[in-house]
């Protein structure tokens, strides 16, 4: 699971300053949170704070759940690892134990498909080979779409490939910046279904960043919400 306290991220310096806070936050697995404000609130740079892509100015705790070792489970202290800015460790546990959605998809255009899927399980050293990974291939229906490049993809195509690829490394924390944004209502509808899907039958936490009111509602997710005061924001449980 990912347990977080007092988190605070600072985007610009002086006047011009502006802070984004997470008091506390907890996210169990196979669990999906979704994180949701207006425009310019300070979505994106909580998701690339807990994605270990901003280095926070204030924190309190920070750990993830590692896989269990034997009958125990174990929690991996990312907080003293950015306290120390050891960031050897910190790309470790962003290349191994994150997976990252993002709006544009980000799929390299001279892969193919397969590859594309299979590149953070390759740049790990991992088996090319996966359960997990055909599983996922399965449920969001890509069997057919393997040999092909990106470009011969629809968007909602594109983006299905996208969310396999971040989970074929099997991370222990899924991180999803506006995957359905680009979609038209139906499909976004099935691609938050599949993702949902995804994250309960593999056991991943997930953090997914949606302006799509009526579609989180429909699905009622849990969410943390932006709540904008002068020269900060507060990210905290809604109803």
């Amino acid at each position: 699971m990912l347990d977080i306290n007092n988190l605070l991220v600072r985007r610009g310096e002086g006047a011009q300053a502006h802070h984004v806070r997470l008091p506390n936050l907890q996210v169990a697995a196979g669990e999906i949170l979704a994180i949701t404000g207006e425009s310019g609130s300070g979505k994106s740079t909580l998701l690339e704070a807990i994605g270990l892509l901003l280095a926070p100015v204030e924190l309190g705790r920070f750990r993830l759940g590692l896989p269990p070792a034997g009958a125990t489970a174990q929690m991996l202290d990312i907080g003293q690892l950015l306290t120390r800015d050891d960031q050897p460790a910190l790309a470790a546990v962003r290349s191994r134990h994150l997976g990252f959605i993002l709006q544009s998809g980000g799929l390299l255009p001279f892969l193919t498909v397969r590859d594309n899927i299979n590149l953070p399980r390759r740049l790990l050293g991992m088996s090319p080979h996966s359960e997990h990974v055909d599983h996922a291939v399965e449920v969001l229906r890509l069997q057919g779409l393997l040999e092909k490049q990106p470009q011969a993809l629809s968007i909602g195509e594109r983006q299905r490939v996208a969310c396999v690829r971040a989970i074929a490394h099997e991370p222990l924390l899924l991180l999803a910046d506006e995957p359905t944004a680009a979609l038209d209502p139906h499909s976004a509808r099935r691609l938050f279904e599949l993702l949902l899907s995804l994250v309960s039958n593999l056991g991943l936490s997930a953090l997914v960043v949606s302006h799509d009111w009526a579609l989180l509602k429909d699905f009622g997710l849990p969410r943390l919400g932006a709540i904008s005061r002068q020269g900060e924001t507060l990210f905290e449980p809604m109803d």
